[in-house]
């Protein structure tokens, strides 16, 4: 009988490809991931994750686990906390990047009044100087590149988006929008 059940899980693990967790194994560390707060999508990605452990731990020669189940439902338990660590990471990472935000006008007026009045200064630029200031900041082209398609040194260029930026930011203080 021993020998037939042994047959079994042999032939079990050939056709899944030697897995190291059984139904019963799987289920139990689905559990403990759920239990762990961790979402429903993420569970398949948290079974894999314990399968990779195990697969790893025999790879690097180290013997198996006693208990197989206990092992990983441990190792179950501590990617669920990992889950949640990150998650908090993520949160704080974000409020970090929304309290550097810029705040945006607060209305549409506002914005339309000074996409105007950039427009009007643009137009106002000499062609070098607004051709300098578009592929910098529009195209975000760093100085090196607009340096290169225009065939002009990096200093001209440096010294024309000095001189249009200072020419706009005046012509929209004269306007008094910014």
């Amino acid at each position: 009988m021993l020998r037939r059940k042994a047959r079994r899980v042999r032939g079990a693990d050939a056709a899944t490809g030697d897995d190291p967790l059984d139904a019963a194994q799987e289920r139990r560390v689905r559990a403990v991931l759920a239990l762990g707060g961790v979402p429903q999508a993420d569970l398949p990605d948290g079974v894999q994750q314990v399968r990779l452990r195990l697969l790893e731990r025999a790879a690097s020669g180290r013997e198996a686990p006693r208990d197989v189940s206990a092992w990983a439902a441990v190792v179950a338990s501590n990617l669920a906390m990992d889950w949640h660590r990150a998650k908090r990471r993520q949160e704080r990472i974000g409020e970090r990047l929304a309290s550097l935000r810029q705040p945006e006008p607060h209305s549409g007026e506002d914005t339309s009044l000074l996409s105007l009045a950039v427009a009007r200064g643009l137009d106002e630029l000499p062609d070098a100087q607004r051709q300098v200031l578009v592929l910098r900041f529009y195209a975000d082209l760093p100085v090196r590149s607009i340096a290169d398609e225009l065939g002009i040194p990096e200093g001209t260029v440096k010294s024309r988006l000095h001189t249009a930026v200072r020419a706009l930011r005046a012509r929209l203080h004269e306007d008094e929008v910014v």
